[in-house]
């Protein structure tokens, strides 16, 4: 790889920074400060909790910064589509998250084993809002979507993406940062997302915006 081919592999790169700038308001909008709401379902309550899956939901970050960075080097066109969908996707949940925050509540912790700790760790450094839709669960699915929309899918990166993003939106229920509406609205949204920027970007809404209404198209008819 040559330096110039480096130089603009770089630069395509860092428009990634753009999560961790974002992310500065999901840190000011972690509060219960504007008052919380619960969306805790029967079935939140008879789903075990399980200190194992700390370890998907902590590998989430690096999961969504490399699945990023391969697309970035293998299809450029589906980086720019995730990458956009990410964004767009942070803007809404923080903009949910100022008008509708949502707690969940977390068991007592106890134990001294590596899970446990690990729990406790994330427990003390991130706190219980900012929970619908989760984060953790809709950068996961996108990253499903991305990859079924490339040109470089196949059988083995579908199923190594789509498997480690199950167990992180597995994960976020059994270590109760999230309820299941959380994870189930996460997805819905990311789909529609995803849907809108891939379609932007292929110039089908620009198409269907630009398209004349059948309104303004059977009035300019009986003008005639």
């Amino acid at each position: 790889m040559n330096m110039n081919k480096i130089k603009d592999t770089v630069k395509h790169l860092s428009f990634m920074l753009s999560i961790p700038a974002l992310n500065v308001f999901y840190l000011l909008l972690n509060n219960p400060d504007r008052g919380v709401h619960s969306l805790v379902t029967d079935i939140d309550r008879s789903l075990p909790f399980l200190s194992i899956f700390i370890l998907p939901y902590s590998s989430w970050y690096i999961f969504i910064f490399a699945t990023l960075v391969y697309l970035c080097f293998r299809d450029r066109k589906t980086y720019y589509n995730a990458l956009a969908s990410v964004n767009i996707s942070l803007i809404i949940c923080y903009l949910i998250y100022f008008f509708y925050q949502t707690t969940v509540p977390r068991p007592v912790l106890a134990g001294n084993d590596f899970f446990t700790q690990m729990v406790t760790w994330v427990y003390k450094n991130d706190q219980p809002f900012n929970c619908f839709p989760s984060i953790h669960c809709l950068l996961s699915y996108l990253m499903v979507v991305a990859i079924n929309t490339s040109k470089i899918k196949n059988r083995k990166n579908i199923f190594i993406i789509g498997s480690i993003a199950v167990l992180i939106i597995l994960s976020t229920l059994f270590v109760k940062q999230h309820v299941l509406l959380d994870a189930l609205a996460a997805m819905l949204l990311g789909d529609i997302i995803y849907k809108v920027v891939y379609n932007f970007n292929q110039g089908k809404v620009l198409q269907w915006i630009k398209r004349p209404s059948l309104l303004w198209t059977t009035k300019r008819k009986y003008e005639i």
